[in-house]
């Protein structure tokens, strides 16, 4: 059974070999290809889309309720 020092050691070379191997360099060349493709799709973020969601469900709420404002009225005008 391997000891937890070597496995230490062992893990602890694999950081350094790929935080300076071309495996890096690829990786943050990628994530920079995503985010220019993902900025040019003019997405959203999750936070951005539940306010707009709260926001809707609010106005949604208001509408309803002046909608039902101005049933009553015109049923007491006898405008129905």
């Amino acid at each position: 059974m391997i000891d937890r020092k070597r496995l230490d050691e062992l893990v602890a070379r694999l950081k350094d070999t790929m935080a300076t191997s071309p495996a890096h360099d690829i990786e943050e060349n990628l994530r920079a290809l995503l985010s220019s493709a993902f900025a040019r799709l003019n997405l959203v973020t999750r936070e951005e889309f539940d306010t707009q969601s709260a926001v809707l469900a609010h106005t949604r709420a208001k509408l309803e309720a002046l909608e039902k404002q101005i049933a009553e009225w015109e049923q007491k005008s006898g405008r129905i």
